[in-house]
């Protein structure tokens, strides 16, 4: 059950904010090359602008990726807040059990305050193993730690190993009584992807909302106090929210996000505006603070590359820099007006609309096996090392409003997906309540007569994939592809024959 406070609201006038400027700010980002799911905007502790895009909505968890990284840091900050670890700690010290026997100079080096800050000293990082903690303490320390920067999402996941190790709890089952129930994150609507030895993923595996990151970031802004309880100490907030690392090498593999070159706090990035930070998710999950403007803002979206994710930055200075210091504005009906209708209508746009095709009678009901490739909606996850569940069989029942994607995959599982044809999207709901992601959204057209394109979409994440059909005889030609930032390699081909 969600009992959180709810945030008092205001007009954006009443806070000096220009509704009609809020709405410039929505069109813009609506103009550029992302797919806006949520936004919110809060300043002097008052909301002043909520909205989500269907079929996106304020309750629906979404991926996080890398914005999990400051949820996985806030649990150190507050086993640091309690007296239970010091940053100084070193990480040999933490874990001399899957230490080497003769660790490097450098290794011995390594502490806490170094993996809060993407300072190992590493130029690779492992990935899931049942030894993943050996790995990581077996991954070479090539430079002093503390005197390089490397993005490690590995050593993300360790700080929570690291709480686990001081407190014999999960990351989750450790915030829930410190974080979550105390500044409104409902614990039961949260999910995350768990390594092999059960620990969460915390350099990208968590599923949240909107507002929950953005309550998450509010308790930084606030420097460390919620509603008068101190829950993170103010000094570890200092540092966190401050540049503890500077971050310039990102320019080498990730020359377009210029915003990633400006330094970072514990698992947090500094911004181009004066003193502002922000939590960060690949493909644009961002919740930003800007203490000189008493403001906070939070966003979640899908933006491919690394391009169109600073756009949403880009857009988001030039917003706030049309803010002024006055504490309120007159008040202006007519632009408060237009900016509430235009958040009650937020939407992704319509699927294409082809619904007919002479092959449909051809097609109806019959059965297919996959011969070659991976169709399936169940992607894997590098971090995890999970491989996709490839279907085995399908086929594909039409009606009047579309068609039944029915299959049975290697792994076993059944299921049955309604696809829509006639210009929207049918919501199927998979799987079970444990399950990352339960919410499914799919529609097709016909491109060609014997050319079929499924679009499918988890709700929960910023995951979108085409499935192209072409079918010759009793064969079909299968393209899969997604709007995923972390695709290594193109897809096989797939090819399916009739049984």
């Amino acid at each position: 059950m969600d009992k959180r406070k709810p945030f008092e609201k205001a007009r954006p006038e009443e806070v000096g904010v220009s509704s009609k400027l809020i709405l410039e700010y929505i069109e813009n980002l609506e103009k550029s090359q992302t797919e806006m799911h949520g936004l919110m905007i809060m300043r002097h502790n008052k909301l002043i602008t909520e909205g989500w895009w269907t079929p996106f909505g304020p309750n629906i968890r979404h991926g996080l990726q890398s914005h999990t990284k400051t949820y996985a840091a806030t649990a150190v900050g507050i086993a640091y807040t309690e007296g239970i670890l010091k940053l100084d700690e070193r990480l040999i010290d933490i874990f001399p059990d899957e230490s080497p026997e003769d660790p490097s100079e450098n290794l011995k080096l390594l502490t806490i305050r170094d993996v809060l800050c993407m300072g190992c000293g590493m130029d690779t990082m492992p990935f899931n193993s049942e030894n993943c903690i050996r790995d990581f303490m077996h991954t070479p320390v090539n430079h002093k730690p503390g005197t390089t920067y490397m993005y490690n999402s590995t050593g993300s996941t360790m700080l929570g190993a690291i709480v686990r190790k001081k407190t014999g709890l999960g990351l989750f089952d450790y915030l829930k009584p410190r974080l979550f129930d105390k500044i409104g994150i409902n614990y039961d609507n949260l999910r995350c992807m768990c390594m092999a030895d059960g620990m969460e993923v915390g350099g990208g595996g968590m599923f949240a909302t909107t507002e929950d990151n953005f309550r998450l970031m509010k308790l930084y802004a606030d420097g460390g106090v919620w509603e008068g309880e101190r829950i993170l100490a103010e000094d570890y907030v200092k540092l966190a929210t401050t540049n503890q690392n500077d971050s310039a090498t990102e320019s080498i593999n990730n020359p377009e996000a210029s915003d990633n070159f400006l330094g970072y706090g514990f698992q947090i990035w500094m911004c181009k505006p004066h003193r502002a930070y922000r939590a960060d998710g690949a493909m644009g999950q961002f919740t930003i603070i800007l203490p000189d403007q008493d403001m906070e803002i939070a966003i979640t979206e899908t933006a491919v590359g690394a391009h169109w994710a600073q756009s949403t930055l880009n857009i988001t200075w030039d917003f706030v820099e049309k803010i002024t210091d006055a504490a309120s504005l007159p008040q202006d009906d007519e632009g408060y007006d237009a900016l509430c209708r235009k958040l009650q209508r937020l939407n992704i746009g319509n699927p294409e609309c082809q619904p007919f095709s002479p092959l449909v009678k051809e097609i109806d009901g019959k059965k297919f096996a996959v011969k070659t490739g991976i169709f399936t909606p169940f992607a894997g996850n590098f971090m995890i090392g999970s491989k996709p569940d490839g279907i085995k069989t399908f086929a594909l029942n039409f009606d009047d409003y579309g068609f039944v994607w029915d299959f049975e995959t290697e792994n076993g599982r059944q299921e049955k997906i309604r696809v829509s044809t006639n210009g929207t999207r049918f919501s199927n709901l998979l799987g079970t309540h444990d399950d990352f992601t339960q919410l499914y959204l799919a529609d097709a057209f016909w491109k060609q007569d014997d050319e079929l394109i499924i679009h499918g979409r988890w709700v929960e994440t910023c995951i979108e994939d085409v499935y192209t059909l072409k079918f010759t005889g009793d064969s079909i030609d299968i393209k899969a592809d997604n709007n995923s930032a972390f695709k290594f390699r193109e897809p096989e081909p797939i090819r399916a024959e009739k049984l």
